[in-house]
């Protein structure tokens, strides 16, 4: 079945776009051009130097392991970790640091509630204190007028 599609695809590849032209080499029942990559850069990636598949983490990753819980203490990290629990780690921190965010965000929206409420007991407000200012440049403009 397929050799006549190719057939047909060499007979009319000049007027078949390059995107749907199949590639040499390529089983045309699995073609993944757009994100095929070769096997072996996805291993040599996966492994450290010495073949142990791992990850040497940097001074911040170490931070990131200690900080989210994942170690002890800095001796108890090994030399080499999985890129899966430094990128857990990390995630971890995150979720954290956005926790703490929406902590402060709260406190913050609570303390200027607070304080609203306090002005306006003083009578302090945006209107008042703007109606003040024009009042003082009014005077400053008829006493420089003479």
């Amino acid at each position: 079945m397929w050799g006549r599609a190719d057939r047909a695809v060499k007979v009319l590849g000049r007027n078949i776009p390059l995107v749907l032209r199949m590639t040499e080499g390529v089983d045309p029942q699995i073609s993944r051009r757009l994100c095929v990559k070769p096997r072996q850069d996805l291993q040599t990636k996966s492994r450290s130097a010495s073949g142990v598949p791992g990850h040497r983490p940097t001074p911040w990753e170490r931070r990131c392991l200690l900080w989210a819980g994942h170690y002890k203490k800095p001796e108890d990290i090994p030399e080499t970790v999985s890129l899966d629990t430094v990128r857990a780690a990390q995630t971890t921190l995150r979720v954290k640091f956005s926790y703490v965010m929406i902590a402060l965000t709260i406190v913050g929206c609570i303390i200027m509630v607070i304080r609203g409420k306090q002005a306006m007991k003083r009578h302090e407000s945006l209107t008042t204190i703007n109606l003040e200012k024009k009042a003082k440049l009014r005077e400053e403009g008829a006493s420089a007028k003479p």
